[in-house]
C-alpha cells in the first residue's frame, strides 16, 4: 500500500507518467474508493490509499516506500520516465555489489527504487527462455498428437466392400487423441469379408503404436485368411509377439463372412463375446475360442461357425462401451447394450451405431476414460 494525499492526482501520475495500468477502481457505499495499479508487464499491484492528515499513515507519505521496480534496462527506463517528468534522485549508478540502480519519486514524494541487477536480469532471461522452450515443446507435442490422430484415423477402413447380403458399419472414438482400439473390414476376395475388432494393452500413444502394428500384420497377411484363417492368426500372433515388449498383448475378434452362403466363421481371441441378435429377438453370444494375442510365441485358436439369416444383427464391441460408468460407479454393461440394440435394431447400421454411442455417452456423462469401438452388421436377403 502506498499512502497518498490525493488519489485522483496519484492515479493520473501512475497511469500517465509511469505507464502503469489500472487494475482495480472500486467505490464503496460509504463513498471510499479503492484503487490498485500495476506495471504493464509486472505481477505486483500497488494500492493507492488516501491518508487523513490526522492519521499515523499520513506521516508515511513522502518516505521510502521500500518498493523496487525491476527492469531489464534501467537506463532506458530512466530516460523514458525522465522525459515524462518523473523526478529521480540521481542518474543510474553502478553500486559495488553489481548491477545498476537509481531512485525516483511519485507526486507525493514517495520514493521507489529502480533496479536492474545482473542476477535479476539473468533470472528473468532464464525464466523467459525456459517458458519459451516449454511453450514450444507443448506446441510440438500438440502438433505431433494431432498428426498422430490424423494418421490413425487413416488406419481405420476407408473403403467398405459392397456385399449383397450384409449391411455393416463401424466406429472408433478414442478416449484421448489416439487410442488402442482397432477395427477393420478386409476384402478377402471370392465374395468374403473380414470383420475385425481388437483392443491392445495400454492407452494413448503407446497403445496407438501397438494398434498400428497389429493392423499392419493383419492387412499384410490377410491373403492367406481365405483358405486358412487359423494360419493367418497364428502368424499375426507370432509377429505381434516378436515385435512388441513382454507386457504387450491384444484381444481380437476375427470373423469371415461368406456373402454367397450367409455363413460367419469366427475366432474370438480373448475378446468380449460378440452378440448375435436373431430376428426372433433371441440373443446368442459368440464367446472366446482362444487366448489373447502376443503373450506366447507358440499359440493357437479354433474357429466356430454360425449362420446369419435376414434380419439378424451382429454386434462386436470393446469394453469402452460395457465398462462406461455413471456418477454412481455403475457400468453400462452388456445387458444395456443388448437392450439398446433391440430397441434401435430397425435403424440402418450407421444410425444404430450412433444410437448406441449416444446412449453410452448419456449414461456416462463424465469424461470418457476408454476408447469406444463398435461394429454393427445386419443380414439381409439378396436382391
Amino acid at each position: 500500500m502506498i499512502y497518498v494525499r490525493d488519489q485522483e492526482r496519484s492515479l493520473r501520475f501512475y497511469l500517465n507518467q509511469l505507464g502503469f495500468r489500472l487494475v482495480v477502481d472500486h467505490r464503496f457505499e460509504s463513498g471510499a474508493r479503492w484503487i490498485e495499479v500495476a506495471p504493464l508487464d509486472g505481477s505486483a499491484n500497488l494500492a493507492l490509499v488516501p491518508a487523513e492528515p490526522s492519521s499515523e499513515e499520513y506521516k508515511l507519505i513522502g518516505g521510502d516506500s521500500r518498493v523496487f521496480f525491476l527492469t531489464e534496462d534501467v537506463t532506458a527506463k530512466f530516460d523514458e520516465w525522465s522525459q515524462r517528468g518523473v523526478h529521480f534522485h540521481s542518474p543510474p549508478q553502478e553500486p559495488p555489489w553489481g548491477g545498476i540502480f537509481t531512485r525516483c519519486e511519485d507526486v507525493d514524494g514517495n520514493s521507489f527504487g529502480l533496479a536492474g541487477f545482473d542476477e535479476v536480469q539473468k533470472g528473468v532471461e532464464a525464466q523467459r527462455r525456459a517458458l519459451t522452450q516449454k511453450l514450444e515443446s507443448e506446441r510440438r507435442a500438440t502438433q505431433e498428437l494431432e498428426m498422430a490422430k490424423e494418421v490413425q484415423s487413416r488406419l481405420f477402413p476407408q473403403v467398405h466392400p459392397e456385399l449383397k447380403t450384409l449391411e455393416y458399419a463401424g466406429i472408433c472414438l478414442p478416449a484421448r487423441r489416439v487410442g488402442g482400439d482397432y477395427f477393420d473390414f478386409l476384402d478377402l476376395g471370392q465374395e468374403r469379408l473380414g470383420l475385425v475388432i481388437g483392443d491392445v494393452s495400454g492407452k494413448g500413444m503407446g497403445a496407438a503404436l501397438l494398434m498400428a502394428n497389429l493392423q499392419a500384420n493383419l492387412r499384410s497377411q490377410c491373403a492367406i485368411a481365405l483358405p486358412h484363417p487359423e494360419v493367418l492368426l497364428r502368424s499375426v500372433n507370432r509377429q505381434f509377439y516378436e515385435n512388441t515388449g513382454d507386457s504387450a498383448y491384444a484381444s481380437l475378434f476375427y470373423a469371415e463372412y461368406d456373402d454367397t452362403k450367409g455363413r460367419l466363421r469366427y475366432a474370438n481371441c480373448g475378446h468380449l463375446s460378440g452378440l448375435l441378435l436373431r430376428s426372433d429377438h433371441g440373443v446368442e453370444q459368440l464367446g472366446s475360442t482362444g487366448t489373447l494375442l502376443g503373450l506366447f510365441n507358440e499359440w493357437d485358436c479354433c474357429l466356430q461357425e454360425c449362420q446369419l439369416f435376414p434380419g439378424d444383427v451382429l454386434a462386436l464391441y470393446t469394453d469402452g462401451i460395457t465398462e462406461a460408468e455413471n456418477a454412481a460407479g455403475e457400468e453400462f454393461g452388456e445387458r444395456s447394450l443388448v437392450e439398446g440394440l433391440q430397441r434401435h435394431r430397425e435403424l440402418p447400421c450407421q444410425g444404430l451405431l450412433t444410437a448406441i454411442v449416444d446412449e453410452v455417452r448419456q449414461f456416462s456423462a463424465n469424461e470418457q476414460h476408454d476408447d469406444i469401438t463398435l461394429i454393427i452388421a445386419r443380414s439381409r436377403a439378396a436382391e
